[in-house]
């Protein structure tokens, strides 16, 4: 999910030297006027400037350089934001870490076996209880609109539909739409979206409403049940939170990992690219989703099912699709 720096959201008279000051001030300056949770998570920018500057030395290489700012991004604690090199990419991801798992790809098999159907990036299967069960891993998979019509037709018969979007990492806020369509009879209101207007940390546009359409194909009709987990950031964050208003759907599992900023980009003078998170989105409570979106029911997997190749949380779901 990532669009190209508007110019109007930066100032553009902003000119810095192709030292390690000129790009350590240029960057500071980049998040400085144009992130978009500086408020909301009670991030003292000018503070993270006086720490880092403090260390930066006319000698010192690019690779220090590049650490030391991917030091200062990792004070804003959002997986959005990176520094990209010709060397590497910072990258923040105690989104995640230091949470269950709450899914395991071998175990998942287990229900897939090799029988399973594959289109537009999803797995699918109708499980011997009939109930229908599709993986989703990536919204960077591009989905098609006749690949959604199979699976909906074969998924017909089912009692009802599992979607395991577990793990996926977000993409294409497209195929969100795309997706999420099939599962409502008419346009929802499922959110809000705000942009920045200025340099200031609250130079906020008016929060605009944000809808989803009602597919003019197949649509869903039967029970639906979500499995979520940590894995579940950036556009998949945003997916969650839009299926909870459809009407049939439940979710359960973890907490999402979050990711509600929509990320856009610059450059530094080095050639460096900056992203960052620069219009964030809200629920339709105006409650911002940056840092996860609960699920209707939470389900951790168990030890004892894992041991035994049982998944929790599909059981869950299976079990309350049936009753």
């Amino acid at each position: 999910m990532q669009l190209v720096l508007l110019p109007s959201c930066m100032d553009m008279n902003m000119e810095f030297d192709n030292n390690p000051r000129g790009n350590f001030e240029a960057i500071w300056s980049i998040i400085d006027k144009n992130y978009c949770f500086f408020e909301y998570k009670e991030i003292d920018w000018s503070s993270v400037y006086d720490e880092y500057e403090s260390r930066i030395t006319s000698e010192m290489s690019n690779e220090s350089l590049f650490k030391l700012m991917g030091e200062m991004l990792a004070e804003l604690k959002d997986g959005h934001v990176n520094l990209t090199a010709s060397h590497d990419i910072t990258r923040y991801w105690e989104w995640q870490e230091n949470y269950p798992s709450n899914f395991d790809s071998e175990v998942q098999q287990n229900y897939l076996q090799k029988d399973y159907g594959i289109t537009s990036g999803m797995r699918y299967k109708i499980l011997e209880d009939n109930v229908g069960y599709i993986y989703y891993g990536s919204f960077s998979n591009d989905v098609s609109e006749s690949g959604l019509d199979q699976i909906l037709n074969r998924m017909a018969i089912c009692k009802g539909l599992i979607i395991d979007v577990r793990n996926n990492g977000g993409g294409s806020l497209s195929n969100v739409e795309k997706i999420a369509s099939r599962f409502f009879n008419e346009r929802t209101h499922v959110g809000y979206i705000s942009h920045k207007i200025g340099p200031g940390h609250n130079d906020f546009s008016e929060l605009y409403p944000k809808y989803t359409e009602s597919s003019n194909r197949v649509r869903y009709q039967k029970p639906v049940i979500i499995l979520t987990n940590r894995g579940c950031y950036s556009a998949t964050n945003e997916f969650v939170s839009i299926m909870r208003h459809a009407n049939n759907v439940t979710t359960i599992g973890d907490k999402t990992g979050g990711g509600s900023g929509l990320p856009f980009s610059s450059e530094l003078p080095n050639g460096w690219s900056i992203r960052f998170s620069a219009s964030p989105m809200f629920n339709t409570k105006k409650e911002h989703i940056e840092f996860g979106v609960e699920p209707d029911i939470y389900v951790n997997m168990s030890q004892v099912d894992l041991e035994e190749n049982r998944d929790t949380i599909i059981e869950k779901a299976r079990e309350l699709l049936s009753n």
